[in-house]
């Protein structure tokens, strides 16, 4: 009997391999019933990753977004997962055990059904505490293994993982391939493992498609017995985010599994949606490199998701490398040639820093350690003369068990510095801070909000959140959109007032104009402004419209006050139309005076 493969919408992740920004919660809500209506998803990932914090920064509620976000997709069944990073939560760094566990919490209340929990470094110790927190909570535990390919990373270590996962109660495992580079072959043999130890565990996969490798590793996992496969839609699929659901149902169909039918006037609809969200302005911070695959990437192995943020880094350094290298009689390097440097170092740097994952945050210590060797380097400079704070925190086991060892110089390095190695549970080096957050939430006069959630965002996210209640974020954020647009030469968008207008009795405008005629609308839903008028008229008529020199007066329309030029001399004396209106035909809208 023919099994079922199931779909889930990767939508928070295709804006987040994409760029800085995702779409604002009205254009979410805008999207939410063609994806449902597409007919073949089960589930869809919504949020968590990176998401509450965009929301942030551009000066918008997370906690609003998230709940009208998911509220379509649970009246229909359709399940709503977030992503999160064991220790880290939704940040970059640590977070304290009691803040963790109000997370799931929220997360819950709000609206997401399956916690998907990753550690970096694929330490167990980081996913124990959110494998209990979301079960506690109610919701879907799912951990991920952190899948990438090295002499370390072999069937045996990734099923290692799981028997802790498993111990510990969750629910599914999920295969996080956040770089794509992960071999199909060794991909299905853990899949294999998994479902012949654990029959009653659910997998999912999670590839994206940069260097090629994902629609083949779907085909093996799915042969090998995973139950879900996360899939993109146009204009946010292939490139460097994930395979697009209609090849990868076909794949699927023709190798013998059920599969749910796409429904393509649904599919199409979410493509538009998408591409307005990216001309409204998302599209101002995404690399067009982002649309390419790259065969470049297998080697180096960093996921697609962080390609714009190193593409803007790579820039940021251009100047400073060339003119080291100009200062050391070496030839000026090219952003291309920057690139493949920067591959290649991150290739040398990554067996040295003990094999880490390269996922968020992991990946951005590697490159950042890599692209500041390529300026020591072109400084005349040793290697690793420059480490940042987070990457020691990471090589010291501050947050959590390298799967592989630490090169001899990066242990000498530790040493001239006088730091020491921790090899405790990383958990215990975060004492609870919500008590201290509360208070300051008390102390500003804000309220916790509605399941603690607002209390959530501060205690996570504290710079953030205090510039989004101060409305520095939304100015930021603007300003920032305006340089881009002047950048690429976008055209200006003018926002004119808008005015109430006052309401007015029609005989008394009669009685105190006369002479006026009243104009009428033509047609429901035609205001004045929209009428034509004849240049031998004596009022404005149906006919040719010949505009003046000079606006006669204007009319309060739904997109502000517009400018009405009179083919005949005369003036408006009065509007009964009101803003946004539906004009019947034959109601008085204007008055124009002789």
């Amino acid at each position: 009997m023919a099994r079922e493969i199931k779909f889930s919408l990767v939508y928070r992740d295709m804006w987040q391999s994409s760029g800085r920004y995702q779409p604002r919660v009205d254009q979410l809500v805008q999207v939410a019933p063609a994806i449902i209506d597409m007919g073949c998803f089960d589930r869809v990932e919504t949020n968590g990753g990176a998401f509450e914090q965009v929301n942030l920064l551009y000066g918008e509620n997370p906690n609003r977004s998230v709940r009208e976000w998911t509220a379509p997709f649970h009246k229909v069944g359709i399940e709503t997962h977030m992503l999160e990073r064991g220790l880290n939560a939704i940040r970059m760094y640590p977070v304290p055990a009691d803040v963790r566990e109000l997370m799931f919490k929220v997360k819950k209340k709000q609206g997401t059904d399956i916690a998907r929990s990753f550690c970096g470094l694929n330490d167990h110790r980081n996913l124990k505490l959110s494998v209990e927190y979301a079960k506690k909570a109610g919701m879907i535990s799912q951990a991920a293994l952190s899948i990438t390919h090295s002499p370390v990373h072999t069937v045996d270590y990734y099923m290692g993982i799981v028997d802790k996962l498993v111990e510990y109660g969750t629910d599914e495992i999920c295969l996080k391939d956040m770089a794509g580079v992960g071999r199909p072959t060794v991909l299905g043999k853990i899949v294999y493992e998994i479902k012949k130890k654990y029959p009653h565990i659910k997998v999912q996969y999670h590839g994206h498609t940069g260097p090629g490798f994902s629609p083949a590793s779907m085909l093996e996992v799915a042969r090998a017995g995973a139950d879900y496969l996360d899939v993109a839609v146009e204009p946010l699929a292939w490139g460097k985010v994930h395979p697009d659901v209609i090849t990868i149902r076909e794949m699927m169909k023709e190798d013998g599994f059920l599969v749910k039918d796409i429904n393509m006037d649904a599919y199409m609809e979410v493509r538009r949606l998408t591409q307005s969200f990216i001309d409204d302005f998302l599209g101002y911070w995404i690399s067009p490199s982002n649309s390419l695959m790259t065969s470049l990437l297998v080697g180096c192995g960093l996921p697609g998701g962080m390609m714009g943020s190193m593409m803007a880094d790579l820039l940021g350094f251009k100047d400073a490398i060339n003119a080291a290298e100009r200062a050391h009689g070496q030839p000026v390097s090219s952003i291309d040639t920057l690139m493949v440097k920067l591959f290649n170092e991150v290739e040398y740097v990554w067996p040295k820093l003990g094999y880490p994952p390269l996922v968020t945050p992991f990946s951005q210590y590697v490159k950042n350690t890599a692209l500041m060797n390529l300026f020591n380097l072109a400084s005349d400079k040793p290697r690793f003369s420059t480490i940042d704070k987070d990457t020691w925190g990471m090589i010291l086991g501050k947050m959590g068990q390298l799967p592989g060892p630490l090169a001899p110089e990066i242990i000498e390095i530790a040493k001239e510095k006088g730091m020491e190695f921790y090899t405790g549970n990383p958990q215990d080096m975060y004492p609870n801070e919500l008590p201290k957050f509360r208070e300051m939430m008390k102390e500003e006069g804000w309220d916790c909000g509605e399941d603690d959630e607002e209390l959530l965002n501060m205690a996570m996210f504290e710079r953030q959140y205090r510039d989004y209640r101060s409305g520095v974020a939304k100015e930021r954020f603007y300003k920032d959109l305006e340089a881009l647009k002047e950048k690429a030469g976008a055209p200006k968008v003018v926002t004119r007032p808008v005015v109430e207008m006052p309401e007015f009795d029609v005989n008394a405008y009669m009685e105190k104009y006369p002479k006026a005629t009243p104009v009428q609308a033509p047609a429901k839903g035609k205001v004045l402004w929209e009428i034509d008028v004849q240049d031998d008229s004596k009022a404005p008529v149906t006919g040719t419209a010949v505009k003046a020199s000079k606006p006669m007066g204007y009319v309060q329309t739904w997109y502000g006050m517009e400018e009405i030029f009179p083919a005949v001399s005369g003036r408006i004396v009065a509007v009964t139309a009101k803003q946004g209106k539906d004009v019947a035909k034959g109601e008085i809208v204007a008055f124009v005076q002789e």
